[in-house]
């Protein structure tokens, strides 16, 4: 018989074997994911199901929602059953789908190839996103995952919410400017200002905003915006178009760019909600796309109204469940790209934003932004060259393309025609205005799009100003004022000043219209 010190010290190793040992009779398999062109290994983002349907994790690699990244091998230890998964590294890759069993104790090796059909930053088109609030200890591989180029990373917000994994800030980075790879860059100081008027994003700052005496409606959004401008080359962002505070912040000229595709446009489902801004028609702009269809009216009543704000995109990685750079905008950037050239050529407009179809538009040897002129009396005739991709075509093929001019579609071209001829019809213009490309994937759950940046047209220096559009934010700026009701006098007349400001801006357009 055993002592009992002896039997002790047994009972205990059992113990602790037993508590080491997995639950499960688990089977591993080390998956190697490569380029097929050079063979090397791939970052990439992995969607793995069980034969539940059920998300899967992979040890430490960075998780969320429904997919983790990983440097281009990672070992897999699964419980027995069918697993099926997708493949992606951004989107100039075909999606790899496909599905294995995994058996008890199983130990195999697998290596999938990923082919790229578009190399965009080898055009001059690079990539970014204006929505991630992810770990910043993560973002090296996350943006190689997805084959991102510029990514301002959110970690400060006034309203209090952060997503598990993501700290308050605490001590200023000594660098927030991270470069990596050799043409990725991450800026870490990247913030939110949320307020009953809606969100605005804050892009190279050198440190957060002082939120101390902020509250939801005083001071408004815009004064903030503009005592920022005053002091930095900051970088304001709209996060959603329908944002009740729109028209004030573009009449005060304090928008840089505004967001298309954002983080309500999901890779799996779109979101057709616009709480804490203006709401949609819902039986002209129907779910499941009537939120980005929305989203997209107000941006063509911004330009019809002669504004020219550059669109953006954004994930919402971190917060919405998209992927980072699921949505997302590529900048033309003309030779060596760099950090500065890419914010540079984006307030240019040169820009195109998606997040499926790959749109590289040029006329007349133009990107996006370019403002081409004539004088009255004549007739102006544009040929858009467009070379168009995408990585889905089977699962979600692109179906028609749409030139849109001075807010309506003027030519609706399928696909298949396009494909045939390689040539989109000409535009013409006799007066001034402006144009972009649509393109339409088939997504049944979602909305799918890629969408040019603007170009203009003016005639004799003079830009197409709608009196209808003008007075859609004319109308607009009235319905958000009679929201606002502030207990201190002096703060609600402060407030109501900002609006009657905006107020004025808008009627001057609709006076000085020269456009129905």
């Amino acid at each position: 018989m055993l002592g009992a010190k002896k039997y002790c010290r047994v009972a205990i190793f059992l113990l602790l074997s037993m508590a080491a040992a997995p639950a499960f009779p688990a089977g591993q398999l080390i998956l190697t994911v490569v380029d097929r062109q050079t063979r090397q290994p791939l970052p990439c983002r992995i969607h793995l199901k069980n034969p539940a349907g059920r998300p899967q994790r992979a040890g430490h690699a960075p998780f969320w929602h429904d997919h983790f990244v990983c440097p281009g091998e990672i070992t897999l230890r699964l419980r027995p059953g069918a697993y099926t998964f997708e493949i992606e590294c951004g989107l100039e890759y075909a999606v790899r789908r496909g599905h294995f069993q995994m058996d008890a104790f199983s130990d195999d090796v697998k290596t999938v190839d990923m082919v790229r059909f578009a190399d965009m930053a080898g055009e001059g088109w690079w990539s970014g996103d204006f929505h991630v609030k992810r770990r910043e200890a993560d973002m090296k591989l996350l943006m190689a995952a997805d084959d991102l180029h510029v990514a301002p990373l959110l970690t400060w917000s006034n309203d209090g919410y952060r997503p598990t994994g993501v700290k308050p800030l605490g001590k200023l980075p000594d660098e927030v400017l991270h470069h990596f790879d050799g043409d990725r860059f991450c800026h870490v100081m990247a913030g939110a200002d949320s307020r009953a008027g809606g969100t605005l994003l804050y892009f190279n700052l050198d440190k957060p905003l002082d939120f101390a005496d902020v509250d939801s409606e005083y001071p408004p959004v815009g004064v903030l915006a503009d005592r920022v401008r005053q002091e930095t080359d900051v970088w304001v962002d709209a996060s959603r178009p329908y944002w009740w505070d729109l028209p004030v912040l573009a009449a005060a000229d304090q928008i840089d760019s505004v967001q298309l595709l954002h983080s309500q446009i999901g890779r799996e489902r779109t979101d057709c909600d616009e709480t804490g801004g203006k709401p949609r028609d819902p039986l002209r702009y129907p779910p499941p796309k009537g939120n980005a269809r929305w989203s997209q009216q107000i941006y063509f009543h911004l330009l019809e109204a002669g504004l020219r704000i550059p669109p953006s995109a954004g994930s919402g990685s971190g917060i919405a469940p998209n992927p980072v750079g699921a949505n997302r905008m590529y900048v033309y950037v003309d030779g060596t790209f760099s950090y500065e050239k890419w914010w540079q050529a984006l307030r240019a407009g040169q820009v195109v934003v998606t997040n499926g179809p790959l749109l590289r538009p040029s006329v007349q040897g133009h990107p996006p932004g370019h403002v081409f002129h004539a004088a009255k009396g004549q007739t102006l005739e544009l040929q858009i060259g467009l070379t168009l991709s995408t990585r889905d075509p089977e699962e979600e093929p692109i179906r028609y393309l749409e030139l849109i001019k001075n807010g309506e579609v003027a030519h609706s071209i399928r696909f298949e025609d396009y494909a045939t001829s390689g040539k989109l019809p000409l535009l013409q213009f006799q007066e001034s205005g402006w144009f972009l490309v649509r393109a339409m994937a088939d997504a049944r759950k979602t909305y799918r799009c890629g969408l040019t940046g603007p170009y203009y047209v003016e005639f004799d220096n003079q830009r197409r100003i709608s009196r209808s559009s003008a007075q859609f934010f004319l109308d607009w700026v009235y319905e958000r004022a009679r929201q606002i009701k502030l207990s201190d006098p002096d703060q609600q007349a402060e407030v109501i000043a900002y609006h009657r400001r905006a107020r004025d801006f808008w009627q001057d357009l609709v006076d000085r219209a020269n456009a129905d």
